[in-house]
């Protein structure tokens, strides 16, 4: 599918069953362009959505996000979003104004990013200010704003009971849990290495919901407990950043994409085309040395380890085995 310019972001459509043929589509937006709206199947665009300006010219979304229902689907743009009916292409849509000058509870800067929660009664919008606004879903009333990220907001995504929201920035090495029931302060922060980079890298949350997995600008893989925010497991994939990483929603695989733009220094004489091996530890001390090129998306199998819990685990209603470990 070639969108003819940068792609800005993309997202599937939130009810799509490979059953459904007409469910297997997805929106994208590019840069001067209006939002697409892909068939997964033909590669061919099936409608469009179009927002403009204050001066009544066509912009370009930032951000993309569908509802849980799929009826609605959001667009980011500056200082506003967008609510298009799904149903209905074309150029109506309802404008949520984020910011105003005079109006001190807002969200200033580009809408760079939208999750709704699983329920789909709320919806977060970050920002390039670093910024997060929680809105009703139903009234896109501002419910709640939350600070803390120094660098641009690329990425926020809810856990799946709704009531904790996690952040990333870019030029920012910390990622943010919130609450978002009754707190303006961060539940607790972690760690990765993406402090020096403009890159969205990208984080997910595992089907059962107990751990995070992000990537980073040392080509590693790191893995959160989400009760604690605390790390468990770091692997060193590749050779240069990893940009992305995702689970599958239902079988045990994870997808890894890697690599940024470089500059070739043709002063150094070493310099080379040529990637350094990359060492793969497999859990049990020992590792092969892999050669991988810089940019490329990997699919990786999990393992499942079985832990035996102490017998007075089954006073507390703890089964004595879990499989969700990966």
């Amino acid at each position: 599918m070639h969108a003819g310019e940068t792609v800005y972001d993309y997202c599937w459509y939130s009810r799509m069953s490979t059953t459904d043929a007409v469910s297997c589509c997805l929106a994208s937006s590019s840069r001067g362009q209006p939002i697409h709206l892909w068939d997964a199947c033909s590669g061919t665009i099936r409608c469009s959505y179009r927002g403009y300006n204050d001066v009544d010219e066509p912009t370009a979304a930032y951000s993309l996000a569908f509802s849980p229902d799929g009826g609605k689907l959001l667009g980011g743009y500056n200082k506003s979003i967008y609510v298009f009916d799904v149903a209905r292409p074309g150029r109506d849509y309802k404008r949520v104004v984020t910011h105003k000058r005079k109006q001190p509870e807002s969200i200033a800067g580009i809408v760079s990013c939208l999750a709704f929660s699983s329920i789909g009664d709320v919806f977060a919008a970050g920002t390039y200010t670093g910024a997060v606004g929680i809105y009703d879903a139903r009234t896109y009333e501002l419910l709640l704003i939350l600070t803390g990220n120094r660098g641009g907001l690329t990425q926020v995504m809810f856990s799946s009971d709704g009531n904790y929201l996690y952040t990333g920035a870019r030029q920012d090495d910390q990622m943010f849990c919130w609450d978002v029931r009754s707190t303006y302060e961060a539940v607790y922060t972690m760690q990765r290495d993406t402090a020096k980079t403009n890159q969205r890298i990208q984080f997910d949350i595992e089907p059962c919901g107990k751990h995070l997995i992000t990537g980073g600008c040392d080509g590693a893989v790191t893995v959160f407990d989400l009760q604690s925010g605390t790390q468990v497991d770091h692997q060193r994939i590749a050779a240069d950043t990893v940009n992305g990483a995702a689970f599958h929603p239902s079988l045990d695989l994870i997808a890894t994409a890697s690599g940024h733009r470089r500059y070739t220094d043709f002063s150094d004489p070493g310099d080379s085309e040529d990637d350094p091996a990359v060492v793969v530890d497999h859990g049990n001390g020992q590792g092969r040395s892999l050669q991988r090129p810089n940019n490329s998306l990997l699919i990786w199998r999990l393992y499942q380890q079985h832990v035996t819990l102490p017998d007075s685990s089954s006073d507390l209603g703890i089964p004595a085995t879990d499989a969700c470990n990966p």
